[in-house]
């Protein structure tokens, strides 16, 4: 019955039109911030690094431009340090490369299969997968198995290059590693060693046949001449913040620095995504802001409106809390419907790209973290409202 009277005092004098632009305003500002929300993550798949996208850090290797008369590709410590001081790289990883000569073979479709090749290593937290066996026991040592990983390019250069070519069968990733290895080693002073191996995993990252650290110091130090096991890194792989970060792209140039790949055009169209997505997020952000004061000048010219009524309610007996609680429980049903319309507009929008990345193999994000994002702003924004109405209610009565 009291609270019906305070009820009934505001629907009498409430203004419809200022509540319904602060509803307009505010579901267009959300509606923005959301479906901007969604489609950064959405894009990102598409724009992103191996590690699944644009929101995580990205991985560049690079390497010295190789010069006419200058040939020296190796990093000194003071160059290396100099990268690790940049503000946008995370980390630095050094290839060591292998100073021994090496023969893998294969048998396999009743054919030997041979070739010399070369081994390197980098720390493990750059791999974007690591295997469960990515282990060398150096204790072991010429007893031990060798688990290799390869490169992607390397398995479709045989597949669609080598084996066509050869009558030979075309391999998937999970059939290659059940393939016997041998690994055949040669040191500078015609030691030999022969050890078994095999094709642990596959990296979409590193372009080179990768062996464990523990594998490639043990070797290097039986089998490279004396003092090439401990030569400079001549490539280094950074893990960056800011992929297509401009400074990025200046500072190799600056250094006569090579990035391999085309990391740097997808960090480019990564760095621009991320742009025009913090300036729509920006603009839905001031018409939210915008919204959310012309709710607040709406209900604080309500209660002054209704300043000498509400007084004389108050002495009646009815506390400041009871006169608090219609305009309460006005904001957080307004907010309410704001935040219901927004998700809807949201999932729509969603919807209409979702096709789009499918076709093209990207499966699109869940809403779910763009909604619960949406639905933290208006309890927070519903906070401010709450809080505000009731500090105004008690000062002003």
């Amino acid at each position: 019955m009291n609270n019906s009277l305070v009820r009934r005092l505001l629907r009498r004098n409430v203004s419809a039109v200022q509540i319904a632009g602060y509803a307009f305003a505010s579901l267009v500002g959300l509606a923005i911030v959301l479906t901007a929300i969604q489609f950064y993550r959405d894009a990102s798949a598409v724009f992103g690094s191996d590690q699944g996208g644009v929101m995580q850090s990205d991985f560049l290797v690079v390497s010295k431009q190789i010069g006419i008369t200058d040939r020296n590709t190796a990093f000194t410590p003071e160059e290396i340090a100099e990268l690790e001081a940049q503000p946008w790289v995370n980390a630095v990883g050094a290839f060591t490369a292998s100073r021994f000569k090496a023969v893998i073979g294969l048998e396999f479709a009743g054919r030997g299969l041979s070739s010399e090749t070369f081994f390197e290593s980098i720390p493990t937290h750059f791999f974007d997968h690591v295997p469960d066996d990515w282990y060398f026991d150096p204790a072991m040592g010429e007893e031990a198995d060798v688990p290799i990983v390869l490169s992607r390019d390397y398995l479709s250069l045989y597949n669609f290059g080598f084996a066509s070519s050869r009558g030979l069968p075309t391999l998937r990733e999970s059939e290659i590693g059940m393939i016997p290895m041998t690994i055949s080693v040669r040191g500078y002073d015609g030691r030999m060693a022969r050890m078994r191996g095999h094709i642990a995993g596959f990296s979409s990252r590193i372009n080179t046949i990768a062996v464990p650290e523990e594998f490639m110091r043990w070797a290097n130090e039986h089998f490279a001449a004396p003092g090439a096991a401990y030569e400079r890194p001549s490539r280094l792989v950074l893990e960056v913040n800011t992929p297509g970060d401009p400074e990025i792209a200046r500072y190799m140039r600056r250094h006569s620095l090579d990035i391999a790949g085309d990391k740097m055009d997808n960090g480019t169209a990564a760095y621009f995504l991320r742009i025009v997505t913090a300036v729509v997020i920006g603009v839905g952000a001031v018409i939210s802001i915008l919204a959310f004061f012309i709710l607040m000048l709406s209900i604080f010219l309500l209660l002054q409106k209704n300043r000498e009524k509400l007084h004389q309610l108050m002495l009646l007996g009815y506390s400041p809390a009871q006169v608090a609680r219609p305009y309460i429980a006005l904001i957080a049903g307004v907010n309410t419907v704001v935040f219901v319309l927004a998700a809807c507009a949201t999932a729509i929008a969603a919807r209409c790209w979702s096709s789009a990345l499918v076709a093209i193999g990207v499966t699109p994000a869940s809403i779910a973290p763009s909604l619960a994002i949406g639905a933290a702003i208006m309890a927070i924004v519903s906070a401010i409202n709450i809080i505000s109405v009731r500090r105004r209610v008690r000062k002003d009565f």
